[in-house]
C-alpha cells in the first residue's frame, strides 16, 4: 500500500481524482464512488475507486453471492444490484424490452484500488499505478451531443397510466406506486468518464458513482441511499417528495416551505417509511427499529428533496443476502404495498428498469457495506450507442397527472443539460 498526502499533488485533488478515473475506465470492470464532500445525515459514499482487468468467477445470483463472501479477502467488493433482481426474490417476472442487458447482480474483487481520506489517498495493488495515473492524458471537457431523447412513453401515454393507476389506488389494490418512464436514444456516441464528470459538476450529490462492467456504463448522480451497515446497525434513506429550487434565496425558501407543509408529499414519505420499516423488522432485533428522522427537507443544485432515516439492530444470524431478500428493491422505488406495485409496473411501463432503481454498492472487508439508489443516472452500451435515463414519480389517488409528469422532467433536467439533449 502506498500513502500520498493530497498536498504533496503536483495538481488538484480533483484533477488528480479525474486522470484516476480515466485510467480505471481502460479496465474491464471498474467502479467509483463518489460522495461530493456533501453534508448528509449519517455521512455520505466513501470515495473509492476499484478496477479489474479480467474476469473472474463472480456470483450471477444471491446464493452464489453468499458462497463468494464467505471468502476473506482483505479488498473491498464492488458491485451493482439490478431492479430484475427482484425476480430471483418474489415470484415476478420482467418482459419488457431492454437494450442495456445488464446482469441482475454483478460483483467483483478489485485487483487494484484507491480509497480517500481528508488529506491522503491509499493506493492498493501493483507498483506502479501512482505514475501511471498522474501519466494519463485528461481529454479537454467536450459537451456531449446528444440532440433528441425520445420518450418510451408518450406524454398521452403516461397520464392516462396515471389515472389508471388511481383507479387502482381507489379499488384497494395499492396505495402509492411509483411509475418510471424512459428516455433514450440509439447510435449515441459519447465519453462515458467525461460526461459522468459534467454531470457530477452539474448535479452534485452524495452517492454519485460510475460503474464499467465491459462495454456497459452506469453514470449515477444519487442523492438517495439505500441501505447501510455499520456494526450491526442497518440504515436505511428513503426519498418521497420533491420540488424545485428558487432563483432567489426568498423563493428558494418559500418552495423549501411549500415542500414542508404539503400533505401529499408527507403521506407519500410516510407510507414508504413505513414500508422500510416493515422491511427492517424482517432482519432486525425485536423492537430495534427506530426512525431517527421524519420528514428530513435537504437541499441539492436542481431540488429540495424530503428524506426521512430508518434504522435497525440486525440479528446475528441475518447476513448480507438475507437483508437484500428483505429490502430490495427498496420501497421508495416500487410503491406500496411492495409485491402488488411491483406487478402494476410491469403491467404500467414500457420499458425494463435494469440498473435504474437498482443499487450501486460497496461491500467492505468487515462485512459492512452501503448501498445507493440508481436514480438521476445515465446507462450506456458502447457497443450499440445506446443511451438512457429514466425518472419516475409516486403516484397516489392525490396526484395530478399533468404535475407528476412535470416532476420527471425536473428530475432529468441535470442530465437533459449535460447531454445537451431536447425530450421528443
Amino acid at each position: 500500500m502506498l500513502v500520498v498526502p493530497l498536498s504533496s499533488l503536483s495538481i488538484t485533488p480533483a484533477e488528480f481524482r479525474a486522470k484516476a478515473l480515466h485510467w480505471a475506465a481502460c479496465f474491464q470492470y471498474c467502479a467509483y464512488y463518489e460522495p461530493n464532500d456533501l453534508p448528509y445525515p449519517q455521512g455520505a459514499f466513501s470515495r473509492l475507486l476499484g478496477v479489474r482487468a479480467t474476469a473472474a468467477p463472480a456470483p450471477a445470483t444471491l446464493n452464489e453471492l453468499r458462497a463468494w463472501l464467505d471468502q476473506s479477502t482483505n479488498a473491498p467488493r464492488c458491485g451493482i444490484l439490478s431492479y430484475e433482481l427482484k425476480n430471483q426474490i418474489e415470484c415476478l417476472n420482467s418482459h419488457h424490452f431492454d437494450s442495456l442487458s445488464f446482469p441482475d447482480l454483478h460483483f467483483f474483487e478489485p485487483e487494484s484500488w484507491l480509497i480517500w481520506h481528508s488529506d491522503s489517498v491509499e493506493i492498493h495493488g501493483l507498483g506502479g499505478i501512482f505514475d501511471e495515473i498522474l501519466a494519463i492524458s485528461v481529454p479537454a471537457p467536450a459537451a456531449a451531443s446528444v440532440p433528441q431523447m425520445r420518450a418510451r412513453m408518450p406524454r398521452g401515454s403516461y397520464l392516462a397510466a396515471v389515472a389508471a393507476i388511481q383507479e387502482d389506488i381507489l379499488n384497494g389494490e395499492v396505495y402509492e406506486l411509483n411509475l418510471c418512464q424512459e428516455f433514450y436514444a440509439e447510435h449515441v456516441d459519447i465519453e462515458p468518464v467525461s460526461t459522468f464528470l459534467q454531470l457530477n459538476s452539474a448535479s452534485p450529490t452524495p452517492f454519485a458513482g460510475f460503474y464499467k462492467w465491459q462495454d456497459q456504463y452506469l453514470l449515477c448522480a444519487s442523492p438517495e441511499r439505500f441501505l447501510r451497515q455499520q456494526h450491526d446497525v442497518l440504515l436505511s434513506q428513503p426519498i418521497k417528495g420533491t420540488i424545485r429550487r428558487g432563483l432567489t434565496a426568498e423563493e428558494d425558501e418559500e418552495l423549501r416551505q411549500q415542500l414542508r407543509q404539503n400533505e401529499k408529499e408527507q403521506a407519500e414519505n410516510l407510507m414508504i417509511v413505513d414500508l422500510v420499516r416493515n422491511d427492517l423488522a424482517r432482519v432486525a432485533v425485536t423492537g430495534s427499529v427506530q426512525v431517527p428522522e421524519l420528514f428530513g427537507l435537504y437541499s441539492f443544485r436542481h431540488v429540495w428533496q424530503m428524506i426521512s432515516t430508518v434504522q435497525a439492530r440486525r440479528r446475528p444470524e441475518c447476513d448480507l443476502v438475507d437483508t437484500l431478500r428483505a429490502t430490495f428493491p427498496m420501497g421508495s422505488m416500487t410503491g406500496a404495498p411492495k409485491i402488488r406495485a411491483m406487478q402494476f409496473i410491469e403491467q404500467y411501463e414500457h420499458s425494463r428498469r435494469g440498473l435504474y432503481s437498482g443499487s450501486l454498492g460497496v461491500i467492505w472487508p468487515s462485512g459492512d457495506f452501503d448501498f445507493n439508489v440508481v436514480i438521476r443516472s445515465l446507462q450506456f452500451n458502447a457497443a450499440t450507442g445506446y443511451l438512457s435515463f429514466q425518472v419516475g414519480s409516486a403516484i397516489t389517488y392525490d396526484s395530478i397527472p399533468e404535475l407528476e409528469y412535470e416532476e420527471c422532467l425536473l428530475k432529468a433536467k441535470a442530465m437533459l443539460e449535460v447531454l445537451g439533449a431536447e425530450v421528443v
